[in-house]
């Protein structure tokens, strides 16, 4: 495993260190406007005090913490870098593949290297009919038994929200949501689905997640972050064509891991790129977040050691 000098100094000096994932990169825009963002996304970390640790396999090389030449590498790859969760990872590298990872993978060598905040768009959940088909995302099962904390704006809903809020809870995940009570659905703020957990502050964060990490739960926690209001106004046009992606789809027996990415092409086709425009917005909202989240752990680890 490769870590980038930065992050590795940030770590052994228990500085603030945010994972970032990098699907949203390859697969998540073109090029180059999936460069310019992650490049954003990384600016608004460092610009909130903490280090930016985005992770991807380069030649079969886990790497944690890009430089920004990888990062336009990994860019200009797009959906040639294959997407890579949990079960990926060995073929990646015994290959010396190119591997974009998912937040499962993501959350997998955060935890090797001691990173315990991550932030992303959204995690994957129980897909709709999830009861017949058994199509759960890998991320509800890491997060099951990986103690990383993941800043997010729930899961979409193009996904079963109810759902995958009772597989995290036989899971012992601790659900989240930031100044509110319902879990956010990533294009609008409500969801209709309660959380049993509020968290109010940044210093609400991080003693939840110091605490999960000092009783050794072995699990990790979801931080559900709304999207922005302003953005958030645009929810009903997007959740429209979300239902009519999904009638598509199914027409054309779209399944499995080819379901998400044609779902999230077809709804950004379908608004006139004002899903992707959503998208960018609520994930530089979530870094915001996660770096002040990140920051506020550091300084709690820092005075308990005092």
């Amino acid at each position: 495993m490769k870590i980038s000098p930065e992050v590795s100094e940030a770590l052994s000096h228990g500085h603030a260190v945010v994972a970032l994932e990098s699907t949203i990169i390859s697969h998540g825009m073109p090029y180059p406007q999936n460069f310019e963002t992650a490049k954003e996304v990384e600016a608004i970390v460092r610009n909130n005090g903490a280090v930016p640790a985005t992770i991807a396999i380069l030649e079969g090389l886990p790497c944690v913490g890009l430089s920004t030449e990888e990062l336009e590498r990994l860019a200009k790859l797009g959906s040639k870098a294959q997407k890579t969760a949990r079960r990926d990872i060995a073929h990646v590298v015994a290959t010396r593949g190119n591997g974009a990872t998912t937040v499962s993978a993501t959350m997998f060598f955060a935890s090797m290297v001691g990173i315990p905040v991550f932030v992303t768009g959204g995690i994957g959940g129980v897909h709709r009919h999830g009861e017949h088909t058994m199509d759960i995302s890998s991320d509800l099962t890491e997060l099951g038994r990986t103690p990383v904390a993941v800043v997010s704006a729930g899961i979409k809903s193009i996904l079963d929200i109810p759902r995958t809020l009772e597989y995290l809870e036989t899971h012992g995940v601790c659900v989240a949501a930031y100044k509110t009570n319902e879990f956010p659905a990533f294009f609008t703020e409500t969801s209709g689905s309660k959380v049993p957990c509020r968290v109010d502050s940044p210093e609400d964060c991080a003693r939840l997640i110091d605490v999960n990490m000092k009783l050794k739960l072995g699990s990790g926690i979801v931080i559900g972050v709304p999207i922005p209001r302003e953005h958030a106004a645009f929810g009903r046009v997007i959740e429209s064509a979300i239902q009519s992606a999904l009638r598509e789809a199914r027409e054309k027996n779209i399944t499995g891991n080819a379901e998400t990415p044609f779902l999230l092409a077809r709804v950004n086709e379908l608004t006139g790129g004002l899903s992707l425009a959503s998208n960018i917005a609520l994930v530089k909202n979530n870094a915001l977040i996660g770096a002040k989240i990140s920051v506020a752990l550091a300084q709690l680890r820092q005075q308990e050691s005092n």
